[in-house]
Parts: C-alpha cells; sequence; structure tokens
C-alpha cells in the first residue's frame, strides 16, 4: 500500500470539501435556542461574562443526545486547539478499526537451539505495540523459559520495534516535557513501571534520608537506563521543601536537587527514558537474571529485527482494547493515544507510522459524516498547539458515536464527574463534587498552558441527555472554573 498516494488521495478530498480552514468570525455567534432551553442560554451566557473569559477565545455546542438538535451554540465553528479533547477522536476511530476485542502481542524468540539449557543464538523481545507491558510480565517470560529448560544464551539479547517506524516523538513536543512520562518516546517494544501504564517511562523518587546527606533515591522498576545525578540534601524538619527531579533534555540523565525536610513524603515523578526499546531490554535482562539464565561472555543488548524463521519460545497479548481504553480515556494516557495511532496505521496500511495512522483517523471522521476541513490534528493525543477543531464537530461526533456497536464502551471509558476512584473518575476526579453534576458528568477534559476544554455528556435534572462541548484558548487565567459553572448549569437544568 503507498501510504503517500492515499495521503494525496485524502488531501484531494480535504481541499473539494473547503477551501477555507477555520475563518475566524467578526462577530458574537450565540444564537436562540429553542424557546424551551432559553433559561439554559441565558444562565450560560452570564457565565460567559466571568472576566476570566475575556480574552479567549472560546467555541462551545450543546446539542440533545437523542436527536442531535443543536440548543446553544457559542462560536461554534471557531477552531481551537482541543488539547486532550481530541483523544475522543482517537478513541472512537480505535474502536471501530481494531475492534474491542483486539489486543497487542509481544513475543520472546530465538534463532537458535537449545542444547544443555544453552540457547545456542540470540534471544529476541519482540514488541507489537503493546503499552501495557510491566516487569512482571518479564518474570513470567523468564519463567516460561526456565521451564523449558533454559539456563543460558551464548548470543545477544535483540529488542525488536520494528512493528513501527523509528520516529519517537510526535509532532509538537516541546523540549521542556520530553523528560517527562506524558511527552515519552513511542516504540513497538516499551515497558510501564505500573498499572497506570504509562508507557516508556520510570518512577523515580526521592526521599528524606539522613540529615545533612543525600536523599535516598529509588526506580521502578529498578534500570541502569537512567543515570541518576543526587545534588540533593535532606534538612531538618520544617525546612522548606525545594526537592525537584528531572532529566536533562536529550540524554538518559536524571537531576535531582533541592532540600527535603525529615518528615517529608518526598517526591516521586515519572521520568521518560530516551530510548524505550533498551528500557524493556535492560529490565527483561534483569528479570531473566533473577531466574538464573545467564548470557555469554560477549553478549550484549542490541536493537534489530527478529529472522523469519525465529522459534517463538514464550508470548502475551495485552489485555483487550474494551479494557486498555478505561486507563486510555480516564487518565488521558498520551502514549496510549500515539501507539493506538500507529497501530490503526499498522493494522491497515500495514504502516506503523504516524502519517498512517492519522491518516486512518481521518478516514473515520469522513466515513461518520463529519467536516473533515474543521479538523486539524498532527498527533493523536492532543499534545500539539497546532491542533484545531470546532465545538460544533466535537459535539457532532460525540453525537454520531452512539449510534456505533461499541458506544457503550466508548462512553464508559469517559471520566465521571466527582468520583474518587481514578479509573472512574479519572482527570475529574476533583473537579464537579457537588450535586447535581457530580456522577451526572461523563467527560473527555483537555489541558495545556492557556488552553482548557471539556467535552462529553450531561444528565440533566429532568433526565435528558445533553452533548456539549466548551473549548477555551489564549485566556491569561485558568478557564475551569467557569467550565465547570457551565457543566453544572447543564445538570441543573430542567
Amino acid at each position: 500500500m503507498n501510504i503517500w498516494r492515499k495521503i494525496l488521495g485524502s488531501l484531494v478530498v480535504l481541499l473539494m470539501i473547503s477551501s477555507s480552514i477555520f475563518i475566524p468570525l467578526t462577530e458574537d455567534s450565540r444564537v436562540e435556542a429553542a424557546t424551551s432551553y432559553a433559561s439554559l442560554q441565558n444562565k450560560i451566557n452570564n457565565i460567559l461574562s466571568d472576566s476570566r473569559m475575556k480574552k479567549a477565545s472560546t467555541s462551545i455546542t450543546i446539542r440533545k443526545a437523542s436527536t442531535g438538535e443543536v440548543v446553544y451554540q457559542h462560536y461554534a465553528d471557531k477552531g481551537i486547539t482541543p488539547a486532550s479533547s481530541l483523544k475522543l477522536l482517537t478513541g472512537a476511530a480505535a474502536l471501530e478499526t481494531l475492534g474491542e476485542n483486539y489486543r497487542f502481542a509481544t513475543t520472546v524468540l530465538t534463532d537458535g537451539k537449545v542444547k544443555n539449557g544453552t540457547i545456542n543464538g540470540n534471544l529476541y523481545l519482540k514488541g507489537q505495540g503493546d503499552p501495557t507491558l510491566l516487569k512482571g510480565h518479564f518474570d513470567n517470560f523468564a519463567d516460561g523459559l526456565v521451564k523449558q529448560g533454559v539456563k543460558k544464551v551464548s548470543g545477544n539479547l535483540v529488542g525488536d520495534d520494528t512493528w513501527y517506524d523509528n520516529i519517537r516523538l510526535s509532532a509538537g513536543i516541546l523540549a521542556e516535557d520530553e523528560p517527562y512520562y506524558y511527552a515519552a518516546p513511542i516504540s513497538a517494544l516499551t515497558l510501564s513501571p505500573n498499572g497506570d501504564f504509562d508507557a516508556g517511562s520510570v518512577m523515580v523518587e526521592a526521599k528524606p534520608g539522613t540529615n545533612g546527606k543525600a536523599t535516598k533515591v529509588t526506580l521502578t522498576p529498578v534500570t541502569s537506563v537512567l543515570k541518576v545525578v543526587n545534588n540533593s540534601k535532606t534538612v531538618p524538619k520544617g525546612s522548606k521543601n525545594t526537592l525537584k527531579i528531572t532529566r536533562q533534555v536529550g540524554t538518559n540523565k536524571v537531576i535531582i536537587s533541592g532540600n527535603s525536610p525529615i518528615g517529608n513524603n518526598g517526591v516521586k515523578e515519572w521520568i521518560s527514558v530516551t530510548n524505550p526499546t533498551i528500557y524493556a531490554l535492560d529490565v527483561f535482562k534483569k528479570s531473566l537474571a533473577e531466574k538464573g539464565i545467564t548470557f555469554g561472555p560477549s553478549s550484549k543488548i542490541v536493537q534489530g529485527k527478529a529472522p523469519k524463521n525465529a522459534k517463538a519460545l514464550v508470548s502475551r497479548k495485552s489485555m483487550p482494547l474494551k479494557e486498555l481504553i478505561v486507563p486510555f480515556m480516564k487518565l488521558s494516557n498520551n502514549t496510549h493515544a500515539e501507539m493506538l495511532a500507529k497501530e490503526m496505521g499498522k493494522v491497515k496500511y500495514d504502516e506503523g507510522s504516524w502519517n498512517a495512522g492519522l491518516l486512518v483517523m481521518n478516514e473515520y471522521a469522513i466515513s461518520v459524516g463529519l467536516d473533515v476541513s474543521q479538523w486539524k490534528f498532527e498527533d493523536a493525543s492532543g499534545m500539539s498547539y497546532s491542533n484545531k477543531v470546532t465545538s460544533s464537530q466535537l459535539s457532532r461526533l460525540l453525537f454520531v458515536v452512539r449510534s456505533e456497536p461499541w458506544y457503550n464502551t466508548y462512553k464508559n471509558s469517559l471520566p465521571v464527574a466527582g468520583l474518587s476512584d481514578r479509573f472512574i473518575g479519572g482527570t475529574l476526579r476533583n473537579r464537579l463534587k457537588i450535586a447535581p453534576a457530580k456522577g451526572n458528568i461523563l467527560a473527555k477534559t483537555g489541558s495545556l498552558e492557556n488552553i482548557k476544554s471539556l467535552a462529553g455528556y450531561a444528565n440533566t435534572k429532568s433526565g435528558e441527555t445533553l452533548i456539549f462541548t466548551i473549548l477555551t484558548e489564549d485566556a491569561k487565567a485558568s478557564t475551569i472554573p467557569v467550565i465547570d459553572q457551565i457543566a453544572t448549569a447543564i445538570t441543573n437544568y430542567r
């Protein structure tokens, strides 16, 4: 499949649909809602007079979930950077393209034979995009090899990440974000530190130790990929906590600085690694060593491609997508979004790239009748400030997915307002905690600097479900309080 020919074809479609994208509006686009919704319209208009909204660019659409009828608009066709609200499209396209029961595979193979407990050849760890791999899974792989009599490997430990291309960072990632989990590099072979599945990152924790001495640092999982430079200091109880953990951009050098007072809980950061494939191999080798499997004196950890005739020794498949979509959407996991994009490209066009994946997302949007001239996205997570969408189109997406066979899975993946469980409330667990908003809003959050959004479904006091999309950018003060007031007004509506 010539992906570039497909991309060119899609561009032609876009040009045919519209010759101008995101025409700026020159007058207030508020429209009269249906008479029965006039009180809601007036309430929202009053909320929008808040001083925090004066400098903000805002796009709002509210429509009936039952019919799609728009009952309120405010600059509905203005393109706004959606931040993580873009994941609403990514999640829908993934469920449609891959299916609810799709699983990611990881396999351990060899190109040699086992004789007298020794694999005379290389051992390959082949990743196919599973973002849920944990240290415990590598332990299980090692157990499986031990059961087959493996005690030693004469060759190299090879990481095969060729399922995806070798472009690691999506467009728009800023240097200041690169050291942290939410901007981790994307690889078909990667590892997560815990059940949040922040693939490609390591939990780095620093706690106070002995007064006057450096803090105590732990890495989860234990890995030699990150090189820790600990310049921090333990100070007396009651002192100011200035502890900071970061990674030097472009390197694996983790810098720990500042003071940590005795009695303090310390600081924990999820730090990304520069090469997820080597990170996975490093931890896998530790799992093998813990089970007594050794390597020859000249063995190395390298990246490469498993031969076609390599023999599979042990393997696993991830949880199905209908389960994976919960941490993805609830916790707004950026690496999941980008890996899903590449997986869609791999499955549909045999190319695990952003070009192919974003094309699939674009094609899905067209297939459900969205106006793709009103969408611009250069990643799948919403990290890029160049992404744009209108509230009208985002709410249209939320309407059309209600007819999809996987809609319940999609809806249940959205954060629920005010519910404290992380895998229920997600990014809304500490917002909208008072009735009637609490428990009655299921919505995707979005947040970048000076950009805030909320889009989803709200149950009103009368029992009706309304679809709402609120997008804001360029605000000097946070617009979250105003957004939450609007969402609360919707749930208060009779």
